[in-house]
């Protein structure tokens, strides 16, 4: 009887009734793919010539530019977190022949914002034994190195915080930070479940960091210079994925994995395995404290998206469109990609996740180095 109530849901997801149901989520989507198309042409179209003036004040305060940039950055990685949920959700849907939102708003689209009131208003709890010094401050920890990451990305050549020389090794060194506030929040819980989960988290992002450094290490040889906006315009006649494929290939392949790594999105998930430790690091936390880890987590996937189309698909350069909406496009895609592997791909085992770190990506991510050095010198010049 069981059997034959599985067949039967498996049949009902084929009938004439969902294949429509389908068609019309398709086509929600890609009329909100289009009006987000449009709305970004239209920004792009805005004569901000007559901003000049505001701009000019703004650039002659240091305070006062810092403020703005500042106040932008965190305004755009608020409000695309709740895009990219909400997308998240359609997909998985899509993928495994189920609805995803569909009630709140058109098609589910105001899903998101009401799960983020419900956070908002919902009661912020500390336990009775946790270390409430640490307890408070570890979301913040988290998040915070992923705004100082978006301030270095460059959306176009006039769209970058800071454009710094030494960027590409800024942004190595502020993504290791977020492991100290991982940790920081399984320890100050006082939970067992959560300190498994922030010691996992640790030996994670630091093993991983290695071969994604050796990795973005290979792409600055090639091109000679850490500036991530540098590293877009020497691609304005062919993408480093074409230009340079027998280094480019590999070395997005294993960044690509180490991003998954970095970002514990399944199938390294490990320090949060619902099934081993409940919610892992953030066991302990509700309200917004719970809202600020995936706040981080969602923007560091759109960051290392963005990264990668920096290094290797050249960023904002495109033909017809302007180059935040190429580079909102090309990032977009990665992101769809690392959510198929993530509704796809089964959580390793810890010791599979480190040997596979150790025993084969950072030998790997090695020997890509090395070639890049020696195609640096003998073959692109």
């Amino acid at each position: 009887m069981k059997a034959h109530l599985q067949r039967t849901e498996i049949y009902d997801a084929w009938t004439p009734e969902s294949r429509a149901s389908r068609l019309g989520q398709a086509a929600a989507g890609t009329v909100i793919v289009v009006m987000l198309l449009a709305a970004s042409v239209g920004v792009s179209r805005i004569p901000w010539a007559v901003a000049d003036p505001i701009r000019k004040i703004i650039g002659e305060h240091p305070v006062l530019n810092a403020f703005a940039k500042s106040f932008l950055v965190a305004n755009f990685v608020t409000l695309h977190v709740l895009c990219l949920i909400w997308w998240e959700r359609k997909f998985a849907g899509w993928l495994q022949a189920r609805l995803g939102p569909k009630h709140v708003g058109w098609n589910g689209a105001v899903q998101t914002a009401a799960d983020a009131l419900k956070l908002l208003v919902k009661e912020d709890i500390i336990p009775g034994k946790a270390d409430s010094a640490l307890f408070v401050v570890a979301p913040f920890l988290v998040f915070m190195p992923t705004l100082l990451t978006f301030m270095l990305l460059p959306f176009s050549a006039a769209w970058v915080g800071y454009d710094f020389a030494l960027a590409a090794l800024l942004v190595l060194a502020v993504t290791t930070n977020v492991s100290l506030g991982i940790l920081a929040a399984g320890w100050g819980a006082n939970n067992k479940y959560s300190l498994l989960g922030g010691a996992r988290a640790c030996a994670q992002v630091l093993s991983y960091e290695i071969p994604m450094a050796l990795t973005v290490l290979a792409v600055v040889t090639l091109e000679g210079t850490m500036s991530l906006v540098e590293i877009v315009h020497r691609q304005s006649a062919f993408w480093n994925i074409v230009s340079d494929a027998p280094v480019a290939v590999p070395a997005f392949v294993l960044l690509f994995v180490c991003a998954l790594a970095e970002l514990n999105r399944t199938p390294f998930d490990l320090p949060e395995a619902e099934s081993e430790l409940v919610s892992g690091f953030h066991t302990e936390y509700s309200g917004m404290r719970f809202a600020f880890f995936y706040l981080a987590e969602f923007a560091n996937n759109f960051f290392m998206a963005g990264l990668m189309v920096v290094l290797f698909f050249g960023g904002w350069l495109g033909p017809w469109l302007p180059g935040p909406v190429w580079f909102a496009l090309k990032t977009l895609v990665l992101v769809t990609a690392m959510m198929w592997v993530k509704w796809t791909v089964p959580r390793f085992r810890v010791d599979q996740m480190m040997g596979f770190c150790w025993k084969g990506l950072v030998p790997a991510s090695l020997a890509v180095f090395c070639l890049a050095a020696l195609w640096s010198v003998w073959v692109a010049r």
